[in-house]
């Protein structure tokens, strides 16, 4: 008899508790005055639980060299405040990389909505005509 496979795996429940408590640690326990708006937006983990990559994002762009370096700085804090609340035999080193995939998504937004005010103006308010449309006969 076939065991029914469970939809995540113990790493990827793992990294969504720590994901779930940094947030949380970074929010409040975190008293760092060059650390900005962090939001913590992936966690992974090895396989053997003992490093961690921890994706971040902040607010204001300016303040990203400066959160970085507060993050650093205080990763051995934010270990051990983890190991605390979350039971596992070893808690990983974190290692914090910032996510660019915010950015880049508002940049490509941006970019759609150039060519969309574009396609407006050239067209006067009309939709442009599709590929579709042009390859049709008129009868």
């Amino acid at each position: 008899m076939a065991k029914a496979k469970k939809g995540f795996s113990r790493s990827d429940r793992i990294a969504e508790q720590i994901q779930r408590e940094l947030a949380e640690l970074t929010r409040k326990g975190l008293k760092d005055p060059r650390a900005g708006w962090i939001t913590i937006t992936l966690v992974q983990v090895t396989r053997d639980y003992s490093h961690a990559k921890v994706f971040y994002t902040v607010m204001d762009e300016k303040t990203r060299e400066a959160t970085q370096e507060a993050l650093e700085s205080s990763a051995g804090y934010l270990r051990s405040e983890l190991g605390r609340s979350i039971k596992i035999f070893t808690t990983p080193q974190l290692h914090f990389v910032y996510d660019e995939s915010v950015e880049r998504g508002m940049h490509m937004t941006s970019l759609i909505n150039q060519v969309a005010r574009e396609d407006a103006e050239k067209f006067g308010g009309q939709e442009a005509p599709s590929s579709e449309d042009g390859a049709e006969g008129k009868e």
